[in-house]
């Protein structure tokens, strides 16, 4: 193979990489860029090639080809005069033209491609089954339908002789005549009868280069054909199922007059079997036009039609067919049916919705576990919180589960059948968050034509509300958050009339509240209100004996969601798991068990420490390193890297996310998702 120097690294320089790199007979042996960083270095870099600044730093007789694309006639001078004779310099122009002939190569096998991957999906789609054969009657095409009719595998039929899929084809024939032939009756080897047309060929010189063959499955078609053979079993069959629908059947001559009815008929039209029989056909119409006489004058079926029907105006929706036989129009018949049910179900579904909607609250304390001292004193404050209408304030790190003691408290409450409603306060900006929790009247909000809207401390009035990172609220909704504390009283965006409301509040912080009280960055009105019942949650670390009953109850809910049948934890497992101080809490546990789950094999039962992820619970003396297990996947580093990263950007912050969110320069929105990604919410 012949050696090649490209001089310059940018879009050329990548194009020529690439397409030497798919090369035969040529090898990229060099690269040279007066810029380091050029991206074709980068590139080259990665694949082991050697890169260099100036052409100087390599022999005058390394290489065969040298292709300049640096643009520059000076450099293409140095390279004629420091090169051996032997050495083809290939001038910038003409590099570049090869790199724009690559280029439209590569454009117009992409739109060959494409173009080649939509007729294939066609020929793949169609119901009827194709085959085609060359000169010597060897399959050179089928399609999927085809396949399955003569249950042959493509990629095995093609090339075979045509009399070895289908002993009885005539396709031979048809490339010998060059006759076409229409719908001719065949059947296959497996039983299936099918009717098929049959092609000749020709290019476009006018030879017979083959035949090929469209064929369609009619074998229920024909089994049907013979079913329906015995009319007065069939008319017997007929009336059976008219007069047992619960629909409304009603069957008119070609002329429009009533033949045939059902009991179910006179039920729901409340017309009797006199007041149609005979009769035209919009005889029952009290309100519209009659869908009979449509679908005689169009010989065309009408489907799902509303009407009002009968004396009492019944609301129906109507389906009608036309009835022909040999292509002679004999009459219609018509299907009614009786919306008063559904409309009556469709309310009964509205108000179990609405129901559902006050019933939010999805956990009690018998979902929360934990008999540690430290975890037990928690509960006990909840319960007792649970039997009063006092204010909570919920306090804890990241995960230690305190929107679950805030479902708990409202289930165990009085207030456990009306609502209960969450908002996270550091999720949302500042007018949204107001919006939200106190509503707006309408054309109080530039932009926003929707009318009014309630806020959610109206929505949770009689219930309960969770307001979650209570410490993130500007100072302004603060104050409106303390007049509905203190008075009992909301009052929405351009609003000028204050609404009583009967609210429980449960707020949660993982924040330093006396630090920010000291700051000025919150109220101590608004604080001395929340506080009043404070509970704190203790972290995982410090009760790491509640371990084992944790992940026996996250195995169950982790086995119905992945649908799998682990059922219990090596001791050696939970041994691993409580040297670990879990940052994270619950949920990094919780991370943990899963990321184990999904790598264990569908039929293992047990989940073992060969099963837990080092990379994600291994801990390091060194604070500011991440402990990497040695010969894990990249992606596995690098999410230990990242996790590092976020987890130290938060203890840095003091678990403050809008703070942690702006000194990594990423959105708000992406650090949840990452933070939930990696169990540190």
């Amino acid at each position: 193979m012949q050696k090649v120097l490209i001089i310059g690294g940018g879009a050329g320089g990548m194009a020529l990489l690439n397409m030497l790199g798919d090369s035969e007979y040529l090898t990229l042996a060099g690269m040279v860029d007066i810029n380091p960083q050029a991206p074709a270095l980068e590139a080259a870099r990665n694949l082991g090639i050697p890169v260099k600044e100036n052409h100087f730093e390599f022999e005058s007789n390394e290489f065969d080809i040298v292709m300049n694309v640096s643009g520059s006639n000076v450099v293409q001078k140095q390279l004629e005069q420091y090169f051996s004779d032997t050495t083809e310099i290939v001038p910038g122009s003409l590099a570049n033209s090869i790199v724009k002939l690559v280029d439209e190569k590569e454009h117009f096998l992409k739109k060959l491609g494409g173009e080649s991957h939509k007729q294939n999906i066609i020929f793949n789609s169609i119901e009827e089954g194709m085959i085609g054969i060359d000169q010597n009657s060897r399959v050179i095409f089928m399609n999927r339908s085809a396949s399955r009719m003569i249950e042959q595998d493509i990629k095995e039929a093609i090339g075979k002789h045509i009399l070895e899929l289908i002993s009885t084809s005539e396709l031979p024939r048809i490339y010998e005549t060059g006759r076409i032939e229409l719908n001719k009756e065949l059947q296959l080897k497996n039983g299936l009868k099918i009717v098929a047309s049959r092609f000749p060929i020709i290019d476009e010189t006018g030879e017979i280069i083959g035949a090929f063959a469209v064929f369609k499955d009619i074998t229920e078609v024909v089994s049907l054909a013979e079913e329906i053979t015995d009319l007065k079993e069939i008319q017997t069959m007929l009336q059976a199922i008219i007069q047992s629908s619960d629909d409304a059947i009603s069957v008119v001559d070609e002329n429009g007059y009533g033949l045939l009815v059902n009991p179910a008929y006179t039920r729901i039209t409340g017309l009797q079997v006199d007041d149609v029989i005979g009769q035209p056909a919009s005889a029952d119409i009290s309100e519209g036009e009659s869908m009979h006489l449509k679908a005689l004058q169009t010989r065309k079926p009408v489907r799902g039609v509303n009407l009002k029907v009968g004396p009492a105006n019944r609301e129906v929706i109507v389906n009608v067919a036309p009835i022909i036989v040999d292509n002679i129009l004999k009459g219609s018949v018509g299907v009614i049916h009786d919306t008063t049910e559904i409309r009556s179900l469709m309310k009964e579904l509205d108000r179990a919705r609405s129901i559902i909607r006050t019933l939010e609250s999805k956990y009690t304390f018998d979902d929360i576990i934990g008999l540690s001292p430290e975890m037990q004193l928690s509960l006990q404050q909840a319960k007792l919180a649970a039997q009063t209408p006092v204010t909570v304030l919920l306090r804890g790190e990241s995960g230690t589960g305190k929107e679950l003691f805030a479902h708990a408290i409202h289930s165990a409450s009085d207030r456990k059948f009306n609502k209960f409603v969450r908002v996270n306060c550091a999720a949302l900006s500042e007018e949204l968050l107001e919006s939200e929790l106190f509503g707006y009247e309408e054309g109080a909000l530039p932009g926003v034509k929707s009318g009014e809207k309630k806020g959610l401390l109206e929505e949770a009035n009689n219930g309960s509300i969770f307001i979650d990172e209570i410490g993130e609220l500007s100072a302004g909704i603060q104050s409106k958050l303390l007049r509905v504390l203190q008075e009992h009283e909301t009052l929405r965006i351009g609003g000028k009339k204050a609404l009583p409301v009967n609210v429980r509040v449960i707020a949660s912080t993982n924040a330093n509240m006396e630090k920010a009280l000291l700051e000025g960055t919150f109220r101590e009105d608004l604080y001395y209100r929340l506080n009043r019942m404070p509970i704190l949650i203790p972290p995982l670390r410090s009760r790491k004996q509640d371990i084992p009953r944790i992940v026996d109850r996250l195995l169950t809910k982790l086995n119905q969601e992945y649908g799998r049948n682990i059922e219990t934890v090596t001791d050696k497992a939970l041994q691993l798991l409580r040297l670990y101080d879990w940052p994270g809490n619950v949920r990094e546990l919780e991370n943990v068990i899963s990321r184990s789950m999904i790598f264990m094999n569908i039929n293992e039962k047990v989940l073992t420490e060969k099963n837990i992820p080092l990379n994600m619970i291994k801990s390091t003396e060194a604070k500011n390193e991440v402990a990497i297990e040695v010969g894990s996947p990249l992606q596995e580093q690098l999410d230990t890297v990242e996790r590092g990263i976020l987890q130290r950007a938060l203890e840095q912050n003091k678990g403050n996310k809008s703070k942690t969110a702006k000194a990594l320069d990423v959105s708000l929105r992406t650090l949840y998702y990452k933070l939930e990604k990696f169990g540190l919410t």
